[in-house]
């Protein structure tokens, strides 16, 4: 295969491809069941039409029937009156008519055979788009169904995805927080050990000394009270 068969078969794909997404198969089943239904109305207008032509060949047949029992008619009365010549004349009409009837009875019975050709055939095809109709409906309920539940998928799946975000958020903020803790509970044992001056309290380093100083002796007095209590 040379390049360009190459590339007509790479286009083709790709048209393929682009026809598939772009289609919607309840338009395409849609599309279809209207032709069924255009030619169940063509079989069904042949069907009549060939029956109205049988009427009338009929109602032709009948007018010529008619006449040749006139006709009979006449050449009976001829003979009576003794005019053979006209009695030969009606026979001779007669035979006339009884070759066109002959005609028309064939026809008949042709446009009979047809008739019933496309009546069977009307039913048949009724019966095929009546099943087509029903699994029509059917498979475009069905698409409708897995379109929406597609949907909704695609919906839960990019909620997942924004939850799965927010979950990494949390987590992010909560070891942040943890850290910020952290920190803040080593400041507070800096402070309370006196590595780390605490900014935050007023006085100077006299002032905290004296405060341990008071606080000492306070702990003493208390020690010793309790000691006399005791008995101590």
């Amino acid at each position: 295969m040379g390049l360009f068969g190459r590339m007509e078969t790479v286009v083709k794909s790709k048209m393929n491809k682009l026809m598939d997404r772009m289609e919607d198969p309840r338009e395409t089943l849609d599309y279809s069941y209207e032709k069924q239904l255009e030619m169940l109305q063509n079989v069904k207008r042949g069907v009549a039409e060939v029956t109205t032509s049988k009427k009338r060949l009929q109602l032709q047949r009948s007018k010529l029937q008619q006449n040749i029992e006139k006709l009979d008619s006449q050449a009976r009365e001829a003979i009576i009156v003794g005019r053979e010549d006209l009695a030969r004349l009606a026979l001779e009409r007669k035979s006339s008519l009884n070759t066109q009837i002959q005609g028309l009875d064939q026809q008949i019975a042709d446009l009979e055979k047809e008739q019933e050709k496309l009546v069977a055939s009307e039913k048949r095809l009724s019966t095929k788009v009546e099943v087509f109709r029903t699994k029509k409906e059917t498979i475009k309920a069905q698409y409708s169904a897995a379109e929406a539940q597609v949907k909704i998928n695609e919906s839960v799946s990019g909620i997942s995805e924004e939850m799965a975000d927010v979950g990494l958020a949390i987590e992010r903020a909560e070891n942040k927080t943890e850290n910020m803790k952290a920190r803040a509970s080593a400041l507070d044992e800096l402070i309370d050990t006196g590595t780390l001056d605490d900014l935050t309290s007023s006085g100077d380093d006299i002032d905290r000394e004296l405060a341990k100083i008071n606080s000492a002796t306070t702990v003493d007095l208390e020690l010793e009270q309790l000691k006399k209590e005791a008995g101590k």
